[in-house]
């Protein structure tokens, strides 16, 4: 038997078998988010245990396989089974000059990914899945990390690919999806209409479509992040085989879409089900100023998500209407946390920050959950001695013109020892 009991719409809960429905609740349409619904007697009483994970040799989102609703998809040797277990930094000099204790703060660096990014997660899951179901092409809209995941892991395992991205994606994004060989159309409008567009383009012509939300396997694959956390914090925090895991108190994510914050939530309450974990952290969403429509909606204490005219250089996280806010709302919220709104000047500090501080060369959009844990250790909003995660979601060299912008230019010299004299002398 199967894992993988169906789907439970998080709107209004209704619940389908497997095979009623493949991306959203029909009585709700492209907002009806689904939640993958798994068999949580059947894992209890399968092989899996935090201590059976503890002596695995799969240093991966794979090793979590009995978690996830989906089937080992093999490819054994590719990039596909290369995704995830990246690196928990500890951040003492970073906590320290924020006021927080030193060995309590931690970064998670997921710009070490195949393709430098988060998004490579969710891809995995989706890419297995569609090998499942004998998908013939895999679509996605992105601004330019999911695309890129997408092409990377169809690529590993020579499947078709479809990128819908705006023209306005960085362009070292869009040499990614060129160069994994996917087919790239350059959208002339935003990231919100070249959703849409991907929407109809998959209907038209029976593609897989991999959309952020829209799809439930996206967030099946970024649940993977917590289930990381989860374990490699307990291994930070103490000694031996534990017989469960720690949970940090609080999370800081960045939040455009949704999806990350929504997926951690959900892996999170996987884990507080099977009792490998005895409490929820909170969960802190951080939202560009010029791009806040989840934090516009937690502040007036309502579900209803209103769009936004985006605006941020964390093009990440630029959405007009996140397509998975309603649970990126409700996780903050049923967790106790909150969402903190950063200016594009702070996220460009934080950048600056985390490579200096830490060594973590972060995009806008991964660096600002650090800006978001900055503005809210100054704020008092959280205790000195609180455990937390920061959550870095891609690397800065996915944005280069954004990362100049914030280092600053290099100093011009003569080829004489002189020249050099005068500059070090400052």
């Amino acid at each position: 038997m199967s894992r993988f009991l169906g789907y439970r719409c998080s709107l209004c809960g209704a619940e389908y078998a497997p095979d009623q429905v493949e991306y959203v609740c029909p009585k709700h349409g492209d907002s009806g988010n689904l939640d993958v619904v798994l068999d949580y007697t059947m894992i209890r009483h399968g092989a899996a245990s935090p201590a059976a994970l503890a002596a695995s040799q799969d240093f991966s989102i794979w090793r979590y396989l009995p978690l996830l609703p989906v089937a080992d998809p093999g490819c054994e040797g590719t990039p596909l089974r290369a995704v995830g277990w990246t690196p928990l930094y500890r951040a003492d000099r970073l906590a320290s000059t924020l006021g927080l204790n030193a060995s309590r703060v931690f970064v998670k660096d997921d710009g070490r990914n195949p393709t430098a990014s988060f998004k490579d997660r969710a891809s995995a899951v989706v890419v297995a899945r569609a090998r499942e179901i004998h998908a013939p092409v895999i679509a996605a809209a992105s601004t330019g990390n999911a695309g890129a995941a997408l092409a990377g892991m169809a690529a590993a395992v020579a499947h078709p690919a479809v990128i819908l991205a705006p023209q306005t994606a960085p362009p070292a994004k869009i040499a990614q999806l060129l160069m994994f060989g996917a087919k790239v159309l350059l959208v002339n409008g935003n990231y919100d209409q070249a959703f849409d567009l991907t929407l109809r383009a998959s209907r038209e012509f029976g593609w897989y479509c991999r959309n952020t939300g829209y799809n439930p396997f996206t967030l099946e694959g970024k649940k993977t992040a917590a289930f990381e956390i989860c374990e490699q914090f307990t291994h930070q925090m103490s000694r031996g085989t534990p017989v469960g895991w720690l949970a940090p108190d609080r999370l800081f994510v960045s939040v455009g879409d949704g999806n990350i914050l929504s997926g951690i939530h959900k892996g999170l309450k996987d884990l507080l089900a099977l009792g490998w974990i005895d409490k929820l952290p909170k969960l802190m969403g951080v939202q560009a100023e010029g791009s806040a429509a989840c934090a516009n909606a937690w502040a007036s204490n309502t579900e209803t998500i209103t769009p936004v005219s985006a605006q941020t250089l964390a093009d990440s996280i630029s959405v007009d209407l996140p397509r998975d806010g309603v649970r990126a709302v409700r996780a903050v919220r049923e967790t106790g946390g909150a969402y903190v709104v950063v200016s594009d000047d702070d996220i460009l500090a934080a950048m600056r920050d985390l490579a200096r501080g830490l060594a973590v060369f972060a995009e806008p959009a991964g660096a600002t959950a650090y800006a978001g844990l900055a503005k809210a250790a100054r704020a008092g909003i959280m205790g000195a001695d609180e455990t937390v995660v920061v959550v870095v979601t891609g690397s800065g060299l996915k944005d280069v013109k954004s990362a100049m912008q914030a280092a600053g230019e290099a100093v011009k010299i003569e080829p004489t020892l002189e020249a050099v004299k005068r500059v070090a002398a400052r």
